[in-house]
């Protein structure tokens, strides 16, 4: 084998192995976030994660970068959810509903890291870097575009999914983060007062078209969310 493969060999074992520990001090930061809420420190991650601070250090720049890896694992998690049920063949009263769903189970699981990447505030250090306005961004855009499937492959006028989609992406988290911190209704009831909201939207403007959908009847044509991960990923080579 020629000795240049051979050190190709072992820098791609060596990625690998830092990609896998970054993963894992991810991981811990997550339980660490549960356990100590935003006000989460270094020390409590890396005592979480069985290693001293250097060592958490090794791998990650500073704290935004850990920030950013945090970010990037709570969009995997979230898409993991949201992509399959906007994707889902069924009626659109069922569709907005689990699509909902979706987002506040994955903010009720992960109300710290929810809160975290909203503030920008991690390990007692403000960040810039917006993660959820990012993420809303690529969902809105995303929505857009099916809405716009949506509306010309009914014979109407598609020029307002762009405003239509950011409104709705802004309502739902705006609703998402005075309930996290309001509680004062369950998930279940505010995902159905979103859905009829949303619904009642999407019927008043196709009635005021002339066209009447079926709330609980699948539309003819399916149209799916072309939703992919903003690549935020550090080098961790």
């Amino acid at each position: 084998m020629p000795e240049h493969s051979t050190g190709d060999a072992r820098r791609d074992r060596w990625r690998s192995h830092r990609a896998a520990r970054r993963a894992e001090f991810v991981e811990a930061a997550m339980r660490a976030l549960t356990e100590h809420g935003p006000d989460v420190g270094m020390e409590h991650i890396a005592a979480e994660a069985g290693v001293t601070k250097p060592v958490l250090y090794r791998h990650f720049a500073d704290k935004a970068d850990l920030f950013v890896a945090l970010g990037q694992r709570g969009t995997e998690i979230l898409f993991e959810r949201l992509i399959p049920a906007l994707n889902n063949e069924e009626a659109p009263v069922p569709r907005i509903r689990k699509s909902l769903d979706a987002f506040f189970t994955t903010v009720e699981e992960h109300p710290h890291l929810y809160r975290v990447l909203v503030r920008r505030s991690f390990a007692k250090t403000q960040l810039e870097q917006d993660i959820v306005g990012e993420d809303k961004e690529l969902i809105a855009n995303a929505i857009a575009a099916l809405l716009g499937d949506y509306l010309r492959a009914l014979n109407m006028d598609s020029g307002g999914a762009e405003p239509w989609a950011h409104g709705i992406v802004g309502m739902v988290q705006n609703v998402s983060e005075w309930w996290l911190e309001r509680r004062t209704m369950s998930r279940d009831a505010v995902v159905e007062y979103l859905t009829q909201i949303i619904w009642s939207a999407i019927d008043g403007f196709t009635r005021a078209n002339g066209i009447v959908l079926d709330p609980n009847k699948p539309l003819e044509v399916n149209k799916v969310v072309k939703l992919t991960e903003v690549d935020r990923t550090s080098d961790a080579g």
